[in-house]
């Protein structure tokens, strides 16, 4: 059984995944600070991709507040997509940035990677999210994390945010947190400086990235620096992201 816990000491769900039965006497347990018990029922899917889940047990009240490196995040994770299992990678991309970079985070949801970045680097950071409900957590997370002031956010479809609210505006680094990216790495290109960075994350078996280097061929201006092997994503499968740069542009 695998089980996550969002939230806090204060107050905090469960997710759990499991084909056998499920012993709620034991998770309450064993986490005291858990109110709700949700089963998943169904994978990620949608434009928002939202899990499906089920609450077999406790509150029905699913809004918490995630505590993540000293960061608050406000969320309800039956209302948006957000994984605690991808804080150590949130960590990375910290770890790759620079003072004084323009950073642009597409499918941002509640804004946990810009806030990650506005509260250790000296940086702008630019948020687009489709989900109306996401973008108005983003909204409370940057108060509640006082980072106003670093982060910008738009609530819309990528495509139209980068030719319309930021047509004229270009980044030092991409950062596309959804496992098709690569379905949006010709917008990247426009987007992105010369010399710059795109993150972009895929789902593939172990060590195999004959996909990824095939649909690189179409973009003659990018060369991978690094894959990172994110977290488990399914059976013989991984969730990984590659770390693009371009080397010729505008």
């Amino acid at each position: 059984m695998s089980i996550e816990i969002i939230g806090s000491r204060e107050k905090a769900i469960a997710i759990v995944s499991s084909e056998k039965e499920i012993n709620i006497e034991e998770i309450f347990k064993n986490n005291k600070n858990v109110k709700s018990i949700l089963k998943k029922i169904g994978k990620r899917e949608g434009e928002f991709r939202l899990e499906k889940l089920e609450i077999i047990a406790g509150s029905y009240d699913t809004e918490v507040i995630h505590k993540e490196f000293n960061l608050k995040l406000k969320l309800d994770p039956t209302k948006v997509y957000f994984s605690s299992r991808e804080a150590t990678e949130r960590r990375r991309i910290v770890n790759l940035v620079s003072d004084n970079e323009k950073i642009l985070v597409m499918f941002s949801g509640i804004a946990p990677i810009a806030i990650h970045l506005a509260k250790s680097k000296n940086v702008k950071v630019y948020c687009i999210e489709l989900n109306k409900i996401a973008h108005e957590y983003a909204k409370e997370n940057i108060k509640i994390n006082r980072v106003e002031d670093k982060v910008f956010l738009f609530n819309g479809d990528v495509r139209e945010v980068c030719r319309n609210e930021l047509k004229y505006e270009k980044f030092d680094r991409i950062i596309m947190p959804i496992i098709n990216s690569l379905d949006f790495l010709d917008l990247a290109i426009e987007k992105i400086n010369k010399n710059g960075f795109i993150h972009v994350y895929f789902v593939s078996k172990e060590n195999d990235f004959s996909e990824l280097k095939e649909r690189l061929k179409s973009f003659k201006f990018l060369e991978i620096t690094n894959i990172q092997k994110v977290l488990a994503y399914a059976p013989r499968a991984f969730k990984y992201r590659a770390d693009l740069k371009i080397f010729y542009g505008d």
